[in-house]
């Protein structure tokens, strides 16, 4: 059958992000069937049009990464957009519509009916594969656990059983825009996340436990993304280090293969063994992530966090020490938050130097998420609350808005202090910085 892949994402702001998952869909078809993957970032509707008439896909898979941009401060709804494309699409082929993606996932039924497509996959990408094997021999595709089929029920498919494959991009025309606007291809070297955080979503997505990628494979897909062109490389793991040993055999494995370009990731400021970091600097990697949420302890415990502060101020000496760039991600206003648990972490993170600090205020309250049975035990939502539309919890002891004041105010002026990834202002930096042939994120030219 001849399969046509969507990427609808857009976005540019801070850089445009590469879709990585359709090149998981793309390696889980049979040879059998010819693919063809459309990024909207680079080929505009009259283009796609052109394609559907020269292409004629039997099915077209759409992917749905984001439903918006969970950023309470300046929040971005998208599926408008993705339903318009439905529409689009309706005009002018008769091909089979299927969506999927992480964002799908999170609400199946609700983004099912808002999109009006044929069929929805529930959990990991590869089931696609086995829907398209059904339809090319006629059977019944609502057989398979994960599809979604119009009048049915989203059922939460346990973990992809099977071996991993992926399509490595070339040096094309997809590649090529990502390699211009910022140098920056992803790479993943597992799946599943042993964190049971209070908000977030990510375990159902993919599971719970670990899915370990072997590190010779992980190199092996770094040297093919830099044959397509890389100039660097983000990992797109939850947290990179959730299985320190596999972080660090991958680490290993990357600089034994001779990898020439640098890489950074998502890291969790747990407690690491000495010389970690220094580990991965020499294995290229040159930027560091955490996601740290909150400095106050009784924040970190509501959130369900495997650390304390005491950790991510150690975390940060030993990234600091290895010569890495650093940012630190927070999340606040979530159960508890409070004037005191707000004081508390505004003061300790001013004792993390030479840093960028990404501060993101409001939860976005998902369903199947710990976060959700709390709101609803609180009142704060109920049963019937429709979450498709952004909802962020409101704690009961400080208002959301009242907890950005305190840090612009707190910041003063200081351009490592930033709300949410920092607006336009950031985004048109690092813009200008790509252009000038820079690569990567690029937020420690941020630091003052």
């Amino acid at each position: 059958m001849r399969v046509l892949l969507l990427s609808p994402n857009t976005l540019t702001a801070p850089y445009p992000v590469y879709p990585l998952g359709l090149d998981y869909v793309a390696g889980s078809l049979s040879p059998e069937h010819r693919v063809r993957i459309a990024d909207l970032q680079v080929v505009d509707r009259p283009a796609l049009a052109g394609l559907l008439d020269e292409f004629a896909p039997e099915i077209v898979g759409i992917a749905c990464r984001n439903i918006d941009n969970t950023d309470g401060t300046d929040s971005l709804f998208f599926l408008h957009d993705y339903r318009d494309l439905v529409t689009w699409l309706r005009q002018r082929t008769t091909a089979t519509l299927v969506c999927g993606g992480c964002g799908f996932t999170i609400m199946p039924e609700r983004i099912f009916k808002l999109l009006g497509v044929d069929y929805g996959i529930v959990g990991e990408g590869e089931r696609f594969g086995l829907l398209v094997d059904a339809l090319a021999q006629g059977r019944n595709p609502a057989k398979i656990h994960g599809v979604l089929t119009a009048g049915g029920t989203a059922t939460q498919p346990p973990p992809w059983p099977r071996k991993l494959h992926r399509r490595l991009p070339g040096q094309d025309e997809q590649s090529g825009f990502y390699v211009r606007n910022g140098g920056m291809l992803n790479l993943q070297s597992k799946r599943g996340c042993s964190f049971r955080c209070l908000y977030c979503p990510y375990p159902r997505i993919e599971g719970g436990a670990h899915r370990l990628t072997d590190p010779d494979e992980v190199a092996r897909t770094a040297l093919g993304l830099q044959a397509a062109g890389a100039r660097y490389l983000f990992i797109t793991d939850s947290a990179f280090n959730s299985d320190i040993d596999h972080s660090l055999a991958v680490a290993r494995a990357l600089r034994e293969s001779g990898l020439a370009i640098p890489w950074g990731a998502f890291f969790a400021p747990i407690a690491l063994p000495p010389g970690y970091f220094e580990a991965m600097a020499a294995a290229g990697c040159r930027h560091v992530e955490f996601g740290t949420e909150s400095l106050a302890t009784a924040m970190l415990r509501a959130y369900r966090k495997p650390f304390r502060p005491p950790d991510v101020h150690r975390a940060h000496r030993q990234a600091r020490t290895a010569g890495l760039h650093v940012a630190h991600y927070f999340l606040l206003g979530g159960p508890g938050e409070s004037t005191a648990t707000l004081a508390e972490s505004l003061d300790a993170i001013e004792g993390l130097d030479q840093t960028v600090l990404f501060f993101f205020v409001g939860i976005r309250i998902y369903p199947g998420t710990g976060l959700y049975e709390q709101a609803l035990a609180e009142g704060k939502i109920d049963r019937g609350t429709d979450l498709l539309q952004p909802v962020f919890y409101r704690p009961d002891a400080i208002e959301l808005e009242a907890i950005e004041t305190r840090i612009v105010e707190r910041a003063a002026g200081r351009r490592n202090w930033l709300v949410g990834s920092g607006g336009a202002t950031v985004a048109a930096t690092v813009q200008l910085l790509h252009r000038r042939g820079l690569a990567g994120p690029l937020w420690e030219y941020l630091v003052g």
